[in-house]
């Protein structure tokens, strides 16, 4: 299975513990970011949202959908939120949320594997249009973000 590493950052002017809610509660996630289908609680996780599993399910530019489930592995308000993925991508994300002066900076990593056939097959040929959906998808994020926060979009 091909493996993909992306590294996603984002500056917000606006206070950690308010980014942090709105990062946290994925449930809210198709109201404000642009290619989330759709996003429902598995299983319930602990007191503090260990253990929650939620299935995602995305699209983007590109013809196809992905869903995969993400099992919540650390909740550290409101610096950091990690999973494990399974499904159609197998792997791990992690937030990790820093106040700086003027906002927030915002670290997203993702490691993650392919397990469609389809997409395994088409990998040698196709990641750079795989790396390019996820990018859009990212992008997407933070300005979705940004509105939902009240802020205007990014300059680019």
């Amino acid at each position: 299975m091909p493996a993909y590493h992306f590294v996603t950052e984002w500056d917000i002017p606006a206070p950690i513990e308010e980014i942090f809610v709105v990062i946290a509660d994925s449930l809210s996630w198709p109201e404000w970011w642009r290619g989330v289908r759709s996003v429902r609680e598995i299983a319930p996780g602990d007191a503090a949202g260990i253990g929650v599993i939620r299935r995602y399910e995305w699209r983007s530019q590109l013809p196809y959908s992905l869903v995969f489930d993400m099992r919540s592995t650390v909740v550290e308000p409101p610096t950091r939120l990690s999973g494990v993925a399974t499904g159609q991508l197998a792997g791990e994300g992690r937030w990790y949320l820093a106040p700086v002066p003027g906002g927030t900076h915002i670290r997203y990593e993702w490691d993650v594997r392919t397990t469609e056939w389809w997409m395994n097959l088409l990998a040698p040929i196709a990641k750079p249009f795989f790396v390019w959906n996820h990018d859009v998808i990212m992008s997407w994020g933070e300005q979705g973000l940004r509105r939902r926060l009240g802020l205007a979009p990014a300059a680019r």
